[in-house]
């Protein structure tokens, strides 16, 4: 089911995190070539995703090439080089490596993170991402952009709010451990992305996502950005649409 909200953004519902893989999978695919760059988010909505195009990839039901290069769309700072739970680790992990993708992203130990966020912004604008892939958190964030974050934001540092630690959390070892600072991608800079698909799954989302595609374009709820791209898919399960 197709719920068309203005000329720009569609939300597609499904029955379950299956049929929201597949779908996401499709639109994802749809708006790449072996030369596209792909952007590629972190977190367990789109896990579904990923693995639905390294299963078609695998089976030659897509092209073994999906893209040319991927790019973070965020990284933590501080964590030691090699940590399993840097998004470089995980993002090779969960899909890249199985792609055969050449990841970049920014460098999370850089001696100047300020200088760094600026040089990987630059880098991301110039590589004209073809397809963004998004979640969204409780609070509405886009990447790490938090409630509060400027509409027009770059690329940046950004300290992570309580709430957000405490949804990383499970990752690490102890809620300690979890990075207090990251560098994101700006809403401008993710806004550049040829097509976007966020991908939301369960009743915990169901409140970001209604601001989201529903509310006013408001920093309050960074992710209300999408209605103002000219390809955005919102692609949910019943629990995160509301019912």
């Amino acid at each position: 089911m197709t719920q068309p909200l203005d000329a720009a953004v569609r939300h597609l519902v499904r029955d379950d995190a299956g049929q929201v893989a597949a779908t996401a999978a499709d639109l994802i695919l749809d708006g790449l070539d072996g030369s596209s760059t792909l952007g590629l988010a972190t977190g367990s909505s789109p896990l579904g995703a990923y693995d639905e195009i390294v299963r078609r990839v695998r089976s030659g039901a897509a092209p073994a090439r999906v893209a040319r290069r991927g790019y973070l769309l965020d990284e933590y700072l501080g964590l030691p080089a090699g940590d399993r739970n840097t998004y470089a680790s995980v993002i090779r992990r969960e899909v890249a490596d199985a792609l055969g993708l050449d990841v970049r992203g920014p460098d999370g130990r850089a001696a100047d993170p300020d200088a760094e966020a600026a040089r990987y912004g630059r880098e991301v604008v110039e590589a004209s991402v073809a397809v963004q892939v998004l979640g969204i958190g409780r609070n509405g964030h886009l990447g790490f952009n938090e409630p509060g974050s400027p509409l027009d934001s770059r690329t940046r540092v950004v300290r992570l709010t309580e709430t957000t630690r405490r949804d990383n959390a499970r990752f690490f070892d102890s809620a300690a451990d979890v990075p207090t600072h990251a560098i994101t991608q700006g809403l401008t800079t993710i806004m550049r992305a040829r097509r976007l698909v966020l991908i939301a799954l369960g009743e915990r989302k169901a409140d970001a996502v209604h601001a989201a595609l529903h509310g006013p374009v408001d920093p309050a709820c960074p992710a209300s950005i999408i209605q103002r791209h000219p390809e955005a898919y919102v692609v949910t399960d019943r629990g995160a649409a509301g019912g």
